[in-house]
């Protein structure tokens, strides 16, 4: 399990509830495994850290545009593509189980992507 390099706040641990609860939907309806032991598998449990570790990470930082516009791809191509099956089948489904978070995320995804911040030069 990978550590967050800064505790999540604001919009991007908005951003990470969203896909946790996504993520939740998915392993419910196909994984039998996380029906047995709890809440998750353990794919889809790493599959969140791996989520909230590369949210903590961000350039983008509060101003992070919505995963299917965002031009940074910062998933490795297996994460990324488990979010994109999880993220298609949890979508939709959000609008009946967490119906103010999914209104909510539709919402942001209107936004305009927002310029990428300049890197600080560091101080030798």
């Amino acid at each position: 399990m990978r550590k967050l390099t800064e505790p999540l706040t604001g919009a991007l641990l908005y951003e990470h509830r969203t896909i946790i609860a996504m993520t939740h939907i998915y392993c419910a309806h196909h994984h039998k495994q996380a029906q047995k032991t709890g809440p998750l598998c353990d794919d889809c449990g790493e599959f969140i850290d791996f989520a909230g570790f590369r949210l903590s990470k961000c350039p983008y930082g509060q101003a992070k545009p919505v995963c299917q516009h965002c031009p940074i791809h910062c998933y490795k191509k297996d994460m990324k593509e488990k979010a994109r099956i999880i993220m298609r089948y949890g979508g939709p489904r959000m609008l009946l189980k967490h119906p103010i978070m999914a209104i909510r995320h539709l919402w942001h995804a209107r936004k305009p992507v927002p310029e990428l911040p300049k890197k600080r030069k560091r101080a030798h």
